[in-house]
């Protein structure tokens, strides 16, 4: 199962290798060489269809945790001074996806979306400390009865050029469903009430809509 963001970038792969194939085949004549220009159009159509991936996760959801937003690596954990929306101290979770990583953002609760926001930026590295604040990035604050609003934000990395955000102020949203998409290299921010009960720990690997990345007793 493919995500509906990679719909043209799958058309224009499948077309470039089919292309690649054919006249390779065609104007081609030493045999090593062809094999290697077909291997290579073809592991690039595998490299694309691998990262539009979106495979279909059975969500447990629970009004009493916050899950991971996106798969990746758990890279922060610490306190910080979110100066956006909240403009006060909060706990900071933040989660690495690599290119290999599936790039799809999930609602960490489900709730009303209370604000949100894209901000054009620069693209450092996603793990650059001021990433969160100069790169490209779209800011999402989700309210319900448990945490009250916690904000996630999608942010881009080096390699990252389009950041799609479906969350609108307003919307009813359903944990661990769809709420963007980012391409490749990012990150996703997440900041928390200061005192919320961590579950997940530095370097640890974390699935989208799966992982418990906080809980609340």
């Amino acid at each position: 199962m493919f995500h509906k963001e990679g719909t043209k970038t799958i058309v224009l792969g499948i077309i470039f290798t089919a292309t690649a194939l054919l006249l390779s085949d065609y104007f081609i004549d030493t045999v090593w060489l062809k094999m290697i220009l077909q291997i290579a159009a073809f592991l690039i159509l595998v490299i694309i269809l691998q990262f539009f991936r979106n495979p279909k996760r059975s969500v447990i959801r629970n009004e009493n945790q916050i899950l991971a937003p996106v798969d990746g690596k758990v890279v922060v954990i610490e306190e910080v001074y979110e100066g956006e929306y909240y403009k006060d101290k909060r706990l900071q979770v933040s989660i690495f996806m690599s290119p290999i990583n599936v790039h799809v953002t999930r609602y960490p609760i489900s709730g009303i979306v209370k604000f949100s926001k894209y901000h054009p930026g620069k693209f450092l590295v996603a793990w650059h400390p001021k990433a969160s604040e100069e790169n490209e990035r779209t800011t999402i604050v989700v309210e319900n009865n448990t945490f009250g609003t916690i904000l996630y934000r999608q942010i881009a990395g080096a390699l990252a050029r389009r950041i799609v955000n479906y969350a609108e102020v307003g919307m009813q949203v359903v944990q661990g469903s769809d709420a963007g998409f980012i391409k490749f290299g990012s990150r996703v921010d997440l900041f928390l009430p200061i005192g919320t009960p961590i579950n997940v720990v530095l370097n640890q690997k974390a699935i989208g809509g799966k992982t418990i990345i906080a809980t609340k007793e």
